[in-house]
């Protein structure tokens, strides 16, 4: 989330958090705003092909932002 909106994507971000509409992202944007090594570990953890996880963000990050903050803010438990 905070390279994310590092990277210039907050108000897309912010539209994920609560409830509301989910503005998209697209893989293009992932990969401009993660580097490629965290995506690289990433989609190690994840077991998915790195040349994947760009995309595999880009259709679920919102909605899992969405889902883990319905009051605004991310419930880290």
């Amino acid at each position: 989330m905070t390279k994310l909106n590092e990277a210039g994507l907050g108000s897309r971000v912010n539209s994920w958090l609560g409830r509301g509409e989910n503005q998209p992202i697209t893989p293009d944007e992932i990969r401009s705003a993660l580097s490629n090594e965290y995506l690289v570990s990433l989609a190690q953890k994840l077991g998915v092909p790195t040349d994947q996880v760009a995309n595999i963000l880009a259709q679920h990050l919102p909605a899992a932002v969405d889902q883990a903050s319905p009051d605004g803010t991310i419930r880290t438990s």
